[in-house]
């Protein structure tokens, strides 16, 4: 049978706190030499334990990544409703400014690097991180548009983009530090004022 974490299940299942231990120690390493320059004799090392250990749930570094991106979804997923789509906006952005200045912020820049050559990981990447952070965005437009505060339908638009897509420039693209600072700023200098335009100037977003 197949696990969830892509590896073959054999005999006793890993211990959850040991697989926990590997994913932080994979995390670590890709951290600190990159996704080429990451091994499974490295994460073991650092994991404290035997690379037959890892080799038992995971059959290869994209198994284990896999699932180190799969578990990551669940604790990046942000949840909140002030009431407000501007604070909304303000928190949901400062959230991803905080992961991307953190350690996961590391680990995102070494696997965005290599997403089109391991088909894998670029998948586990939009089912998981993207497809969150999209249904977060998502639900903060429409309780917006059924409070009145914008039109309905713009959770599919380029203004809707228009934050995270400045965000992920400056900080991947470009190099920038971003802060929260800079997260107040592009909501109210860019997203609120496109988000409150009539809606028929907003072209919708292209199809990835």
């Amino acid at each position: 049978m197949i696990s969830r974490d892509g590896g073959r299940r054999r005999g006793r299942p890993l211990d959850p706190a040991l697989a926990a231990t590997i994913r932080a120690a994979a995390l670590k390493v890709l951290a600190d030499v990159g996704y080429r320059g990451l091994t499974m004799d490295e994460v073991a090392m650092v994991a404290g334990v035997s690379k037959a250990t890892i080799y038992r749930r995971w059959p290869s570094k994209v198994d284990l990544l896999v699932s180190v991106i799969d578990e990551a979804s669940d604790a990046t997923l942000v949840e909140l409703d002030t009431g407000s789509l501007r604070d909304d906006l303000v928190a949901l952005l400062g959230a991803m400014t905080d992961i991307l200045t953190g350690p996961g912020g590391g680990v995102s820049r070494a696997l965005l690097g290599v997403l089109d050559a391991e088909p894998a990981l670029a998948e586990a990447y939009r089912r998981g991180p993207l497809a969150r952070w999209d249904a977060a965005f998502r639900l903060a437009f429409r309780r917006a548009a059924e409070r009145g505060e914008i039109a309905h339908g713009l959770e599919d638009s380029l203004a809707a983009a228009s934050g995270p897509g400045i965000l992920i420039q400056a900080w991947l693209v470009l190099g920038h530090e971003v802060q929260g600072d800079l997260a107040v700023q592009v909501v109210d200098e860019v997203m609120m004022p496109l988000l409150t335009r009539p809606a028929a100037a907003t072209p919708p977003r292209p199809a990835p």
